[in-house]
């Protein structure tokens, strides 16, 4: 067994990569098998298709152009291979999104349908629709990476191999950096501005069809949250993939074929451990909540015990690892961490997100007393939510390393990441029951159906705060690792046997104050983005109610395609800045040394983790507080408390949906290109 994992594993793992698509396409099959609805919830739903299709069109062919410039650079910098390896990352990344995003925008139509028969039926249809999306993720990201390693292996070796694969990583990096912050800014600023006229000055609900900007509202769900996070993910997994690769490359034993198979086949192995998750959600009836929560459960306990078989097969003899003594056992309780690591986020995130615990019900409490004391609690809630998560992360990166060094907690990561089969489909799961909660008032269909897919909807909402909470701890482990790989490429390239970065040096220091600086000013930007073009909505809404007072009455109907348009090209015009940010940043610190830069990576990890996590939990505490007080709680739809948590919601959705998990993507970019420039600045 030993023998046929370390030749053909990575052969088995691209074969169960295969095995994912397979389900991804028989799900989809079956999703579109089922009904659409009646012809007023096709309409609605058609318009959804076509605003979404129009947006990332226009979005893929606005980052090629830039994507097109990198390609040039990478090729002259680094050779032809890393930038082929460039172009398949960016590719698979905009792929991953794109069909995920169709799916759900075909999904949402039929969910809304599918709750007028009852919960678990809608359940089934949005579950499934979101988890093509999963399946997708981590069919393309281990496809991509494992092809694309065979490939360039038998052509040049396996060195240029994986110098190819950093391409790959920056490639698919880049792209979700865009695709996050162009999504974001797209449904954030068509959702506040939705609100604040629509709740707060005219007293109507969530998707009442009088309101001119809720297509641009349904449409920017499905860019954002799952476009966004589909891309987004795919680049963690894909380069957490690759760096568990390189660290095995790095810091193992010279031939010693194993370090490098070993990622990949957790990876493969995963993808069992999802399909059968997924089942589970299908089959087993119980609550939303309790169902998907034990999806994942049973991919996290079948992949625990798929790693210790595969674990003792590969391992029989102990290696040594920069220095290390490593067994099989060790490596074991490393991706034992990652999974461990991810439920312990999940249930963090959802105490301070979810409507059934404290920090939630504080802030809807402290609407009552107005919209400022709203926005203090959600912000102090944020702040709290950091706590838990960086403590576990850190023990976790404290016990991979005693166990493991540097290959330990990239295993850890990998392990992690291998789970996003079943958590991306919580995520995508969110915004197609937004939608069909959407769709379902607008076409009218009954009360009890609303209900149903609002259920729906209030799980979901905690479904994405969690998954995002996940992103980016996942993303603070994966740029351990990526530093690691910039200190170990480092030493390989000046051939040198230990690098140091003494904090008494001030190059070190500077790199980390201006490392530190990069997320706060790169989600600045992104929260200006979408304060600009929810104004520029408002104004737009307001314009169309006083032309036409009967889109009120219910005698005009608003042109929605006015906002559609503008948030459109809002989107695609103020993400360009804060992408190109990290780009910018690393190669002009380069400049001052290796020192300095690695000193930035440093700043960026650290203070990018806060600061996301404290966004996201911010902006999903603030969301479910609002649903908690139109559930009839604290006064209600229309009172005063609901007004105030109407504002902490709108301040909320940058905060969780556009700029902090946004910052995910960012601290990779900053980490992989800083690997990719040490040849052109440190030779």
């Amino acid at each position: 067994m030993n023998s046929f994992l370390l030749n053909q594993g990575i052969y088995v793992s691209i074969a169960l990569a295969v095995l994912g698509l397979a389900f991804a396409i028989l799900l989809i099959r079956q999703i579109l098998a089922s009904s659409p609805g009646n012809e007023k919830m096709a309409v609605i739903g058609n318009a959804i298709q076509q605003g979404a299709k129009a947006y990332l069109n226009r979005q893929i062919r606005a980052v090629s152009m830039i994507a097109i410039v990198v390609f040039i650079i990478v090729w002259y910098t680094r050779g032809g291979l890393s930038s082929a390896g460039f172009v398949v990352g960016a590719v698979c990344s905009m792929v991953a999104g794109y069909i995920g995003m169709m799916i759900a925008v075909r999904a949402n139509v039929r969910t809304a349908w599918a709750a007028s028969i009852g919960s678990h039926p809608a359940l089934k249809v949005a579950f499934n629709g979101g988890a093509v999306t999963g399946l997708l993720v981590v069919a393309l990201g281990l496809l991509s990476v494992g092809v694309f390693y065979l490939v360039v292996e038998k052509m040049a070796g396996v060195q240029p191999a994986i110098d190819a694969l950093i391409g790959l990583a920056l490639g698919s990096s880049l792209i979700s950096v865009f695709a996050r912050l162009g999504g974001g800014i797209y449904t954030k600023a068509a959702d506040v501005g939705a609100d604040l006229v629509g709740k707060i000055e005219q007293n109507l609900n969530e998707d009442d069809p009088r309101n001119p900007a809720t297509i641009a509202d349904n449409v920017g769900d499905n860019v954002g949250d799952c476009a966004g996070m589909a891309a987004d993910v795919f680049e963690t997994y894909a380069v957490s993939l690759i760096g568990g690769i390189l660290v095995g490359h790095l810091t193992g034993p010279e031939n010693n074929h194993a370090v490098l198979v070993y990622p990949f086949i957790l990876c493969g192995l995963s993808i069992i451990s999802s399909l059968l998750g997924i089942a589970w959600v299908n089959f087993v009836k119980q609550k939303a909540t309790a169902s998907l929560v034990s999806g994942v459960a049973v991919a996290g306990i079948v992949s625990a015990g798929l790693f210790k078989w595969v674990t003792d097969a590969m391992f029989p003899e102990s290696l040594v690892m920069a220095g290390k003594t490593v067994t099989a056992n060790d490596l074991f309780y490393c991706s034992l961490i990652g999974i461990v690591l991810t439920f312990v986020v999940v249930w963090i995130t959802n105490y301070f997100t979810s409507t059934a615990h404290a920090p939630v019900r504080r802030i809807a409490k402290a609407s009552e007393t107005g919209h400022a004391t709203n926005i203090i609690a959600g912000i102090s809630v944020g702040h709290h939510a950091t706590l838990l998560p960086v403590l576990s992360i850190a023990a976790s990166i404290w016990g991979c390393w005693e166990l493991g060094g540097m290959y330990g907690i990239a295993i850890a990561v990998v392990s992690m990441l291998s789970l996003s089969g079943i958590i991306i489909s919580l995520d995508a799961f969110g915004p197609i029951t937004d939608n069909a909660g959407g769709i379902a008032v607008m076409s009218g269909l009954p009360e009890e159906v609303r209900k149903i897919t609002d259920d729906l909807d209030a799980v979901g909402n905690t479904m994405k705060a969690v998954t995002k909470g996940y992103a980016i701890a996942s993303a603070g482990l994966a740029a351990m690792v990526l530093f690691g790989s910039y200190v170990e490429e480092l030493k390989a390239v000046l051939h040198v046997k230990e690098i140091a970065f003494d904090l008494m040096n001030p190059q070190v220091i500077i790199g980390m104050f201006i490392g530190g600086l990069l997320p706060y000013l790169f989600t600045a930007f992104g929260m200006d983005a979408v304060g600009s073009a929810a104004g520029a909505v408002v104004r737009e809404v307001r314009r169309q109610i006083q032309l036409k007072p009967g889109i009120l009455t219910g005698q005009d109907i608003p042109e929605y395609g006015q906002c559609v348009d503008i948030v459109t090209k809002a989107a695609l015009r103020q993400m360009i800045v804060p992408a190109l940010l990290p780009i910018v940043f690393v190669v002009g610190v380069a400049f001052l040394g290796k020192e300095a830069l690695g000193g930035l990576l440093i700043g960026t990890i650290v203070t990018g983790l806060f600061v996301g996590i404290a966004m996201t939990s911010s902006g999903g505490a603030w969301d479910n507080a609002k649903k908690y007080v139109e559930e009839g709680n604290h006064g209600g739809k229309g009172s005063f408390a609901h007004a105030a948590a109407v504002t902490g919601d709108t301040v909320g959705d940058p905060y969780k949906d556009t700029s902090g998990p946004a910052v995910n993507p960012m601290i990779k970019v900053v980490n992989v290109l800083a690997i990719l420039v040490i040849p052109l600045f440190f030779k």
